[in-house]
């Protein structure tokens, strides 16, 4: 997080604004103590988009068999 002595805040303020708007955040430090922090009121959610990977992907026929004989044993890390 970047950090702005009162000076640069104020001269600064309208790109920090934007930048904040962004979704950057800022601390404001006076006598380089950190006093305030500036950034973006509400976190902009993006919207899921629903089938990003349809069709992209195969599921294999004996997806839901079961394991062969030490199948789990072999998953585990356990010898055999």
């Amino acid at each position: 997080m970047e950090k702005f002595n009162v000076h640069e805040a104020k001269t600064q303020l309208s790109r920090l604004l934007d930048r904040a708007q962004e979704g950057e955040e800022f601390v404001i430090a006076k006598a380089g103590k950190p006093v305030a922090r500036l950034g973006p009121l509400a976190r902009q959610v993006k919207k899921r988009r629903l089938g990003l990977l349809d069709g992209k992907l195969t599921i294999p026929d004996d997806f839901n068999d079961p394991l062969p004989d030490g199948g789990i044993e072999a998953f585990e890390g356990k010898p055999r």
